[in-house]
């Protein structure tokens, strides 16, 4: 009997949480990373924060701005590591010209959302994203709130 390999448990590396809340998430894809070597070992130690990421459309390519990933002193030793290094994004033409024509005729947002592992590769969600008023973010929070005292009453009858 073989026994089938399932995903691996904790495949996520870093979550954006606050562009969920500063942002209406309209479209996502799946973004390949270029790295060198010693950001994937950073990687894999989770040394990574996406909390202040945006991805700039330059030249028909998409780039990764913001993006935090602290050097291991044991494995950079050899290496001039910045941490903060504009990184390449792996997409289709597709989705290429999809990203452009929301952000140049509809006024959306590129933003980084969530890093994790794909079959030993790393890649990147990206949302095509409109930005949220104080009052949709109101309203969210107001939702939130209620969907957790539902919970709460149900749990209880």
């Amino acid at each position: 009997m073989v026994k089938k390999k399932g995903k691996p448990s904790g495949n996520t590396i870093a979550l954006n949480k606050r562009a969920r809340h500063d942002y209406f998430i309209e479209d996502t894809f799946e973004a390949g990373l270029v790295l060198q070597g010693w950001e994937v070992k950073s990687i894999r130690a989770g040394k990574v924060n996406l909390a202040e990421s945006y991805v700039l459309l330059k030249d028909g390519e998409a780039f990764l701005f913001g993006c935090h990933i602290t050097p291991l002193i044991s494995a950079s030793t050899h290496v001039v590591a910045d941490p903060t290094r504009t990184r390449k994004l792996l997409l289709h033409n597709r989705e290429l010209a999809q990203l452009f024509r929301g952000v140049e005729q509809q006024g959306y947002t590129v933003v980084a959302l969530a890093m994790y592992w794909k079959s030993h590769r790393v890649k990147l969600e990206i949302g095509l994203a409109k930005g949220k008023k104080m009052h949709d973010k109101r309203a969210t929070e107001k939702e939130r709130e209620w969907n957790k005292a539902k919970e709460r009453i149900m749990k209880r009858h």
